[in-house]
């Protein structure tokens, strides 16, 4: 190896790392608020580059059907509620904007020339039909039973993954797709080209990684959502809603993953059941970072990244039993290093 090819795969892995660390960030945001490790992360990825590869070659975006599907699910299931709780049948005012919004957003992809228009728009558009689902799936899946044990919240994210799965493969097809770069500039930087797709990865993970610590870790809004984790009937006493907090963390963690998948759709060739590796790789980072410290978290899903593109060069049949065997360090790290006893949470 020598030193042209290092800094390629090092550019690689820091492309790698990026991404799985946007991925890092949702899931650890997501675990921090709800409790719930979620599994689906990567079907936001997934969705939101196949959406938009639809859109570049002109076929239909049927994503819509899907959001339909989860709004008729959230309006019945408000309704049953109102019902039990002896009220007059009522639909809640946030499920009623999550379907306003999923609305307008279908529409939008369905009279919108999206073939002919720029990548802004697409990615807008693929960005608005993808958020909705965390929200969406938050309220059909998780919140009737959010105050639940940890260990139920897991059974439930894994049946989502598997449902959204086979949903992919119904509405995508089993074909790969891939997206147009946003811009085909390449910088010379010694002996290594850098690409200029590398740099927006690089660039808006950087973005978000310091929007996201000084959110919840300084500012009070993002310590109240994580005050629902912490004590969930000590969180509604002062005011704290925590099934607003659920949805917001969602809609955030769907945010980050459609923009993942749209940075990252014009590097690698995307299928139906691609996003599970890939946030299976951000999980690693995250419990790299301890499931505690967004910074951290980072870290660790750019030393995934390093260690995945090395090991593609030096054992390419082994890249994921390497990328994985990082995690058996760590844990028994941490296992050692802890002194006090856990509680049943």
């Amino acid at each position: 190896m020598n030193l042209q090819v290092a800094m390629l795969l090092g550019q690689s892995g820091i492309t790698s790392g990026a991404v799985y660390a946007l991925l890092a960030l949702a899931i650890l945001l997501v675990f921090s608020v709800t409790r719930i490790l979620l599994i689906p992360q990567g079907e936001f990825v997934s969705f939101a580059a196949l959406t938009m590869a639809a859109m570049q070659e002109g076929r239909p975006v049927r994503l819509g059907w899907l959001l339909g599907a989860l709004c008729l699910a959230a309006v019945a299931m408000d309704l049953i509620a109102s019902v039990r709780a002896r009220r007059r049948p009522a639909v809640s005012r946030p499920t009623l904007w999550l379907c306003a919004w999923a609305a307008a957003a279908t529409a939008l992809s369905m009279l919108l020339p999206l073939a002919a228009l720029g990548h802004a728009v697409q990615a807008l558009v693929t960005i608005a039909l993808i958020v909705p689902l965390g929200p969406l799936l938050y309220r059909v899946c998780f919140q009737p039973v959010a105050a639940a044990h940890a260990l139920v919240l897991l059974v439930i994210s894994i049946a989502a993954h598997v449902a959204l799965v086979g949903i992919a493969l119904f509405i995508f097809g089993p074909e790969g797709a891939r997206t147009e770069p946003f811009s085909d500039a390449v910088f010379t930087v010694g002996p290594a080209l850098i690409q200029s797709q590398t740099l927006w990865v690089v660039a808006v993970s950087a973005l978000l990684v310091g929007l996201l610590y000084v959110g919840f870790e300084r500012h009070l809004y993002g310590k109240a959502l994580r005050a629902t984790a912490v004590d969930r009937l000590g969180a509604e006493l002062v005011g704290i809603s925590p099934d607003l907090a659920g949805r917001v963390s969602l809609a955030v963690a769907a945010f980050i993953g459609a923009l993942s998948g749209v940075l990252i759709a014009p590097i690698i060739t995307i299928y139906f059941d691609s996003g599970f590796i890939i946030s299976l790789k951000g999980f690693v980072g995250a419990l790299i970072g301890g499931l505690a410290s967004y910074p951290l978290a980072a870290l660790g899903a750019l030393v995934v990244g390093q260690a995945e593109s090395f090991a593609t060069f030096w054992a390419s049949a082994y890249k994921e039993v390497i990328v994985f065997t990082l995690l058996i360090p760590v844990l028994l790290w941490r296992s050692l290093a802890r002194t006090g006893v856990e509680d049943e949470e």
